[in-house]
């Protein structure tokens, strides 16, 4: 909102902001409003009193919560905080928005399915989580779907980017150090850059302001439910890394093996099938994220 003063401007309040996308949705949200970004100095998630009290100080018109806990290996041996965080934070923060009339938009995952459809997933497929993190990001949904708040719960997969923990970085640095990387080729998804999740869910909070201006209060309410926010096409992780090696170091690309999951044992169970369909997101905000390798090659190049 750029017209009037700044006590005129929404306030949207955004967690995680050190992580993939909270860095990103700095960036994007920046003109929308008066942006209020915490990290885990500012605001620890866990603490969920204490994210009571800063919702109630700050009184935002919309939170943006890309905070979670991600390590999904490690879940499965700290479901407690797994599920402190991706379940009990995200319904503290549902039931302030409801209180304060608020929007929440909150991202989830395709860890919530089981992988074993034979086309991409769309919003109203029988989730059946395999995993801890993907058990617990579900109980997120649930929670903030009860709470009676307007809200957007966007589902991505595969994300990736320049900071953090990622399998972009990691592939870039076993490339440079191995003149040969075994990567699983059975397991297919879309890689979503997190500067694709920002971009796109500046767009969103750019209509539902612009909307509200024009005196459709009840813009949000209207469009609150589950969409699925992913890159366009899929590839497998073997793909996925020959396209990084492939972009960053060309010819001098080491040789990438392709092999089963079943050759690569994990903690935590993966779908084998993550590719979910854009269309609901298309078909009501009129956005349709780059295919994965165009977002890929701007990352690296960037």
């Amino acid at each position: 909102m750029r017209e009037g003063s700044m006590d005129s401007q929404p306030t949207i309040l955004v967690t995680g902001v050190n992580g993939q996308v909270g860095f990103e949705l700095l960036r994007s949200l920046q003109g929308l409003g008066r942006v209020v970004g915490l990290d885990r100095a500012a605001l620890d998630l866990t603490d969920l009193d204490r994210v009571r009290e800063v919702v109630r100080a700050t009184k935002p018109s919309i939170i943006v919560n890309p905070a979670a806990y991600t390590a999904v290996d490690k879940a499965e041996t700290d479901e407690a905080m797994a599920r402190r965080l991706n379940a009990a934070t995200p319904q503290v923060f549902a039931e302030e928005a409801a209180k304060c009339g608020a929007t929440l938009i909150h991202y989830s995952t395709d860890y919530v399915f089981d992988g074993t459809k034979d086309a991409p997933y769309v919003e109203t497929d029988a989730v059946n989580p395999q995993n801890v993190y993907g058990r617990t990001k579900l109980e997120g949904e649930q929670a903030i779907a009860a709470s009676g708040c307007a809200h957007l719960i966007l589902r991505t997969s595969w994300v990736y980017g320049r900071r953090g923990k990622n399998f972009l970085l990691t592939m870039l640095k076993l490339g440079a150090e191995r003149p040969e990387l075994r990567v699983v080729a059975d397991q297919i998804g879309a890689p979503t850059w997190s500067r694709t999740i920002a971009d796109v869910t500046a767009h969103i909070v750019a209509q539902g302001l612009a909307a509200q201006r024009g005196g459709n209060a009840q813009w949000w309410s209207e469009r609150s439910g589950i969409y699925n926010l992913t890159a366009g096409g899929a590839t497998s992780w073997h793909g996925f890394t020959q396209a990084i090696l492939g972009i960053a170091m060309g010819d001098k690309a080491p040789n990438v093996l392709p092999i089963p999951a079943s050759e690569y044992p994990v903690p935590a169970k993966r779908p084998a099938n993550s590719r979910m369909a854009g269309d609901k997101l298309a078909n009501t905000f009129g956005l349709r994220p780059p295919m994965w390798d165009e977002a890929l090659r701007l990352c690296i190049e960037d």
